[in-house]
């Protein structure tokens, strides 16, 4: 464990940045656009365009992620059940699934909190509140089933882009269009979140758990279902790797099919 803990902790602590980067984008552009003493709210009264604008931000934080150095490096997972997804494809070792996720918990509350310091007000305010997600009108059971649909249309998204040649290296803009629609059209349901250390890191300071377990189950259950749909269609070697962005010049610490489909290569060069 403390072996593969030193030569891995770049990419959990990349991970748990990228994390905490994405919760303090989330904090800032929320109060921007629904904070009663913005200018911003004042002068955008329907809430439909205020979403829209608020997703437009959002999908363009995960894509600058997704492409950073740092995302090309860790795979930009940012969420623990997409860890956990490809852990259980058999890309992740079981050390390096453990440290991504408690670094994935961790800097998701330690980027709210910097930013709960730093603009005070602006979050804490009864009208953000950590941007706390909860259920909408519909209650526990619509938001766990649009949790659910919205994690299973992610990760489906990024198997089977991902692991298409031509499509691969633009994911994270797909991912990005992705998270701009779902903040647009089902964060009144459920909040999007999608991502139980997102969830968690607004609850804690918000003192807020309604319906909490929805938010650990629903994306758990979407995505392992997608990975089974997409396993089941194209098979298990299909999947070839964790990252979102592969084709760089950045290590990659998992079970990658790319390298071995490269040392193997090299090994056929070799040989003739």
């Amino acid at each position: 464990m403390m072996q593969i803990l030193r030569k891995h902790y770049p990419e959990y602590l990349m991970e748990a940045a990228g994390l905490g980067i994405f919760m303090i984008s989330a904090a800032v552009v929320t109060a921007l656009l629904e904070h009663p003493a913005s200018s911003i709210r004042q002068a955008i009264a329907d809430p439909l365009l205020r979403r829209f604008i608020i997703g437009l931000a959002m999908g363009l934080t995960a894509i600058c992620i997704i492409y950073s150095p740092w995302g090309k490096q860790s795979g930009a997972h940012i969420n623990p059940v997409v860890t956990l997804t490809f852990f259980r494809l058999g890309k992740i070792k079981p050390w390096d699934a453990l440290f991504y996720i408690l670094a994935q918990f961790v800097g998701a509350l330690l980027g709210l909190l910097l930013a709960a310091v730093v603009f005070k007000n602006a979050v804490t305010d009864p009208a953000i509140n950590y941007i706390i997600t909860i259920p909408g009108v519909g209650g526990a059971g619509v938001a766990f089933l649009a949790e659910l649909v919205i994690s299973f249309g992610v990760m489906l998204m990024i198997l089977f882009v991902s692991n298409t040649p031509k499509l691969s290296p633009f994911t994270g803009i797909f991912a990005g269009v992705l998270i701009a629609t779902y903040i647009t059209v089902e964060a009144p349901l459920s909040g999007m979140s999608m991502n139980p250390a997102r969830t968690l890191a607004s609850a804690i300071p918000a003192q807020n758990w309604t319906a909490i377990w929805v938010y650990f189950t629903a994306p758990l259950l979407g995505m392992l279902t997608a990975a089974e749909v997409y396993v089941r269609t194209r098979g298990r070697n299909a999947v070839k790797c964790a990252k979102l962005h592969h084709h760089n010049n950045k290590r990659c610490i998992f079970r990658c099919g790319y390298r071995q489909q490269k040392l193997g290569d090299t090994k056929w060069i070799l040989k003739r």
